[in-house]
């Protein structure tokens, strides 16, 4: 025949295969290929969100990689040309943290003095560390990205656009300079912003201290702190005005304090030593002077040290006194500027330094880090009578997320983005796009929105892009530059980088005569500015690509993590709104975040989560893929990661899937060989069959909702569906229509269930190529070969079926869908009364009401009778023809642990409904009952065949089945035979035959055993079934080469059984056995790592196990290496037993290898009439043995032969 099939191995190893898709993809530039396919296509824009190269890529990565990979694939197959560029985040705090942790930099001073261009050159040598392995496993995961066109924040270029959009915000008057407490990072010596601080929380104990502030009225003040180190920049006390304070007097000492009313009995637990002297509101305290804690800043702040009045302070911590550090809490700073204490163009009052250290004036704690300095501080306290109480709290406390060390909040003058005057324009923005999950949107960034703080986007650091604002010195002229070549023309110099050591020493002439230049600012940008401008910047707008950034702005799509509502999510918007007054999506996915299977955060530290690339080693990343994707993360939920969730996906939607493949392929090689046809697919195929139908037609309903879900980017509805499909595949249509796809309903047939089952499997690699790219390219590349005419080179090529509605038939696939019900339950029958499938049953009766339902099974009532293995099914709308009777029990697990107490006296009243009461029950879907509602999946419906043992009923609730489950001798006989069928078939599987494989079966049993009867009686059904003919073990010939052969235990006789190749194959006619290195390495010139052994020597005497081991070592050039021999899974103990076997040559106990019935290597026999003798031709194999003269001699040598004797020919 002009068709050959490459037949489709039983086993599969998916994660090597993977492996051969990468290099296919590889040579054949699939990506690319792509690009270049879709060029003139309509546009779908996605953004990718910069990732740091500093540190490796881990679950969340990945699974924002696969969504995105998921989505851009389906958009290409849909007809978009997509465009996906990787992008890199160069700059900031995670690159200088890591330089300053290797150079032991502790502030600002270590940078000035070894120079920023040094510090800078550092920081550019690292940004790129892990960028190969990060490519590595994006690759590895299938994931599609260009690396090459890549775009990195540290591209002067991208700069330049960083300084256009920062320069359009300056123009429309959003940018200012100002005082703002923020969250600061001492260890990286830098403020962050909110989104940043809102990252790291941790549970800490910290100090809890009661301080008293002393008044001329003769009372004090207490106000609790947990951070004493702020004490010594206290400036006022603040109260709630409508909260009711006390006076209390001390009976002991007579020392009055005054506190809030509900804090008193909290803060003192002996009420009774005090005695209660006034009780007033908060407002009347407001301007009362107290005696300051420390004198540093008494000169400088001359309204300092007195009470202020706020609706912030509450009662339900601390003693309702808030102590006042204003540049060291933001509601401080707030309240003490509206009250005067301080002003914005003051002298911040801020004795710490970047790195977290006391300066002057506070002389007590000089050059103590604050958070070491807090003991110190209480002792000062406690020696000055000023400390009333000192004890530990444990709360909630913001981390830096790149040390790992306690923020502070502290005063720091930045440049700001106005953001709060926007904040309408943001939700507006918001609303105009779509998230999944939607409650992300509405709840937890519409409200970040709505309360959005101006942004502080400078940083005083080192390794970024500068601010590019210029200032005279005394602050009268400012030039915001927004380009190289504008900075070029305003300096007079030659611009090709814009880090800091590039242009810090650049100076700008003053426009006022006689006046200095002016001067950059030294601070840089966030780097969540640079990873916001992205849009831009990637792309090099507006200098560059204008006409194309114009037709994809807003992107079609972007996904990340859940946490980049604060972060780049939030940056975006604010940008794009900004400078567009637009978003800058359309399209957003959200996942959630993935925990170690405890719970926990996952953890390098801890070891609690397997490394990825292991588990796609182990597994492959379409199991990897399919799992996350499949998983509550993709809607923003948590997910505990589990392997054995990995290892599911392949058993339970991989294997069955590939193994519909191969029953497809295995039948049409048997078509090919058997009948005599060539091939090919039909797409046009008239199906009569109603099976044929339904799967064509559910085939079309699945593109039809993939189509629908997947534009609503619900990744989560179309995995579930993709699933239930292959099992409604490989488990219903492949099951019921094995004997049409093997051709025993004729060759016309035959072809129409396979064209049927080809264009379901055409249809699905085609779906399923975003999900499972490797799987899905694997499967194509043999399925191509079968279409008619041309078809393109890789999967990935194919377009996404569109759904042929006219195929789908809505009744038929109700019909199916009743049957299918039919059936599991006749299951669960058999199950519970363990009665095997094998064993036929007398009868089965269908009950329902509606005649619909009845018709439904009547035309599927073959496949009823042939699934369920009954003789006849009867359908009747009679329940009472048959006895049936209802009496319902409660759901022990569900109903009790909601009842409780009342549990008991319900249980008794559902048993106690009569027959037409449990009818209403289920009619209803609830009763109530002892006064309870209950619904009936609280309860168990238990149908009973009253009067009739032989009947056994069960239903859904829905229909009703009867089993008849007594069967006769006759059945019980057929049941037996199929039990023996059952034994050939594993024993052919276990050999990795496949159905065209010309066998014969022997078997060999106790004359007196019933298992000769049944063979006698069902011979023609055993033989017809297993494809072969079954003979008695003395009909069998030495010439049958065996290829496997097992006793086994049947029904309490001892069957052996034999399966031989039906033709006469010439075979060595000496014992030998095959060899295989597994994890080692042949040596001296020797390549393959197979090869064969005779296992006698040449006396005709076994080779000792040493014997063995030498001619494996001389064999492969294994001198001094000490392995081990193995064989069916045990190691090699005797060579006697090794005939015919494959050993295995391994340093440990191996991994399985498909095993091999003939030698691996050429040989011929060769005899003198007395001697004979096996010759290897080759060894190992590929390795010719000897030159055709050396042959000749060393045979003549062997079987005392003249050489003119030997026949040359067999020698070549």
């Amino acid at each position: 025949m002009s068709l050959k099939i490459n037949r489709v191995p039983e086993h599969i190893d998916f994660p090597k295969e993977e492996e051969q898709v990468l290099k296919f993809w590889k040579e054949i530039d699939a990506f690319q290929n792509c690009l270049k396919q879709s060029k003139n296509k309509p546009r779908y824009s996605f953004y990718d969100g910069p990732p740091f190269a500093t540190g490796l890529p881990h679950y969340g990565h990945i699974l924002a990689g696969t969504i995105k990979d998921v989505v851009t694939r389906y958009a290409h197959q849909k007809g978009y040309h997509v465009e996906r560029r990787f992008g890199w985040d160069c700059h900031g705090l995670p690159v200088e943290f890591e330089i300053d942790k290797t150079l032991g930099i502790k502030g600002p001073d270590d940078v000035e003095k070894m120079g920023i261009d040094k510090y800078n050159a550092e920081c550019r040598k690292i940004v790129m560390k892990y960028a190969d392995e990060w490519e590595h496993i994006i690759t590895r995961m299938g994931r599609w990205i260009d690396f090459k066109n890549d775009y990195k924040t540290l591209y002067p270029w991208f700069m330049e656009s960083v300084w256009w959009v920062f320069k359009e915000l300056y123009n429309k008057g959003l940018v200012y300079q100002g005082v703002k407490v923020m969250p600061f990072s001492t260890a990286c010596s830098t403020p962050l912003s909110n989104f940043e601080s809102g990252q790291n929380y941790k549970d800490v104990v910290d100090p809890a201290v009661v301080v008293s502030f002393p008044t001329e009225e003769g009372f004090s003040f207490l106000a609790w702190t947990t951070t004493p180190w702020t004490l010594p920049s206290n400036l006022a006390l603040c109260v709630n005005p409508k909260l009711l304070y006390l006076k209390v007097k001390e009976k002991a000492t007579g020392a009055s304090y005054v506190l809030q009313e509900s804090r008193f009995p909290v803060i003192f637990k002996n009420t009774d030593d005090f005695i209660i002297q006034d009780k007033f509101l908060g407002a009347t305290l407001k301007g009362i002077k107290y005696t300051p804690l420390f004198d540093y800043f008494v000169n400088q702040c001359p309204n300092a040290y007195q009470v202020l009045v706020d609706g912030y302070v509450t009662d339900d911590s601390g003693t309702g006194v808030v102590h006042q550090a204003p540049y060291f809490g933001e509601d401080d700073y707030r309240v003490c500027l509206a009250a005067g204490v301080i002003t914005r163009d003051q002298d911040i009052v801020c004795p710490v330094d970047a790195s977290g250290k006391f300066v002057e004036p506070v002389k007590e704690f000089l050059g103590k880090h604050v958070k070491d300095a807090d003991k110190e501080i209480i002792a000062n306290l406690k020696a000055r009578g000023r400390l009333i109480q000192a004890g530990q709290v444990k709360h909630s406390y913001p981390f830096c997320w790149r040390s790992e060390t306690p923020l502070i909040y502290k005063a720091v003058p930045s440049w700001f983005v106005r953001v709060e005057q926007m904040s309408q324009d943001l939700l507006k923005s918001n609303e105009a796009t779509y998230w999944v999950p939607d409650y992300i949107k509405e709840k937890r960034f519409g409200n970040w929105l709505k309360d959005a703080r101006d942004w502080a986007i400078s940083r005083n650091r080192y390794w970024g892009t500068p601010i590019p604002l210029w200032i005279s010195s005394d602050k009268q002229e400012v030039v915001c530059v927004g380009s190289i070549e504008e900075l070029s023309t305003l300096t007079g110099k030659t611009i090709t980088d814009l880090h800091r050591e590039s242009i810090d020493h650049l100076e700008i002439p003053s426009k006022r005569p006689g006046q200095p230049p002016l001067r950059r600012v030294t601070e840089v940008f966030d780097c969540w500015f640079e990873s916001g401008s992205m849009p831009y910047a990637q792309c090099h707008y507006p200098f560059e690509n204008k006409k194309e950034f114009d037709e994809v702005f807003p992107a079609n799509f972007i996904a990340e993590g859940i946490d980049q509502t604060r972060g780049w999510f939030y940056t975006l918007i604010v940008l794009s709104t900004a400078l567009f007054n637009k978003p800058p999506f359309k399209n957003l996915i959200a996942n959630g975040l993935i925990l170690a299977s405890d719970g926990q955060k996952m953890s390098k530290r801890k070891k609690n989560y397997p490394d990825p690339l292991e588990v796609v080693t182990q597994y492959g990343a379409d199991a990897l893929r399919l799992y996350l994707i499949n998983s509550p993360v993709v809607k923003a939920e948590s997910l505990r990661f589990k392997e054995d969730g990995v290892r599911d996906v392949i058993k339970d939607v991989f294997l069955p899937w590939y193994n519909a493949f191969r029953f497809l392929m295995q039948n049409v090689e048997r078509i090919v060989q058997e009948d005599k046809i060539d091939y090919r697919f039909n797409e046009k195929a008239v199906r009569e069959n109603v099976m044929d139908k339904w799967i064509t037609s559910f085939t079309q309903s699945l593109i039809q909702f993939v189509t629908k879900e997947m534009a609503a980017y619900r990744l989560y509805t179309v995995v579930p569906r993709l699933t239930k499909f292959i099992d409604h595949l490989t488990n219903w249509y492949v099951r019921m229509n094995r004997k049409r796809l093997k051709g025993e309903g004729g060759v016309k047939d035959c072809q129409v269930a396979l064209d049927t089952l080809f264009g379901v499997l055409f249809d699905m690699v085609r779906v399923m190529a975003p999900f499972t790219p490797f799987l899905s390219e694997l499967m194509y590349k043999t399925l191509r070969q079968l279409l008619p005419g041309g078809s393109l080179e890789s999967v990935h090529y194919n377009m996404i079926p569109e759904a042929n509605l006219e195929l789908v038939d809505t009744n038929i696939e109700r019909a199916v869908s009743r049957m299918q019900s039919v059936i599991e339950l006749g299951r669960v029958v058999r199950d519970r009364k363990t009665i095997p499938i094998k064993y036929p049953l007398p009868e089965m009766i269908v009950i329902h009401q509606d005649q619909t339902y009845l018709d439904d099974i009547n035309s599927l009532l073959n496949y009823v009778v042939e699934e369920m293995n009954v003789k006849k099914v009867l359908l009747s709308s009679d329940k009472v023809k048959y006895g049936i009777t209802l009496r319902v029990e409660p759901d022990h697990k569900t109903l009790g642990a909601r009842l409780k107490g009342d549990f008991k006296a319900v249980t008794q009243a559902l048993k106690g409904l009569n027959n037409e009461q449990c009818e209403k029950f289920i009619a209803d879907g609830s009763i109530t009952l002892s006064g309870q509602l209950i619904d009936i999946s609280e309860a168990r419906v238990i149908f009973q065949a009253t009067g009739n043992d032989q009947y056994e009923a069960h239903s859904d609730n829905d229909v009703l089945i009867l089993l008849n489950v007594t069967p006769d001798q006759d059945m019980l006989d057929e049941g037996f035979a199929r039990e023996i069928i059952n034994r050939v078939q594993k024993l052919r599987k276990k050999a990795r035959l496949v159905p065209t494989d010309e066998v014969d079966v022997f078997y060999s049993v106790n004359k007196s055993s019933d298992i000769l009867r049944i063979i006698n009686s069902h011979r023609e059904l055993i033989e017809s079934t297993v494809k072969a003919p079954l003979k008695d073990i003395e009909a069998l010939s030495a010439t049958k080469p065996t290829i496997i052969e097992e006793t086994q235990e049947l029904k309490g006789s001892q069957l052996k059984l034999v399966i031989t190749w039906r033709k006469d194959i010439e075979m060595p006619v000496n014992p030998w056995a095959n060899i295989v290195l597994q994890n080692l390495t042949p040596r001296f010139g020797v390549t393959s790592n197979r090869g064969s052994i005779i296992l006698k020597d040449k006396n005709n005497k076994y080779l000792s196990l040493d014997g063995l081991h030498k001619e494996v070592e001389v064999l492969f050039g294994l001198y001094g290496v000490k392995f081990t021999m193995w064989c069916d899974g045990a190691e090699v103990k005797k060579v006697e037993d090794l005939n015919t076997k494959n050993i295995i040559v391994s340093l440990s106990k191996p991994n399985g290898v498909e095993s091999q019935s003939t030698p691996y290597c050429k040989f011929v026999n060769i005899t003198n009439g007395v001697k004979s003798g096996t010759f290897f031709l080759e060894n190992p194999q590929g390795h010719r043995t000897f030159t055709q003269e050396q042959a000749l001699h060393f045979i003549s040598k062997h079987l005392g032969l003249a050489v003119t004797d030997i026949v040359k020919n067999k020698l070549q």
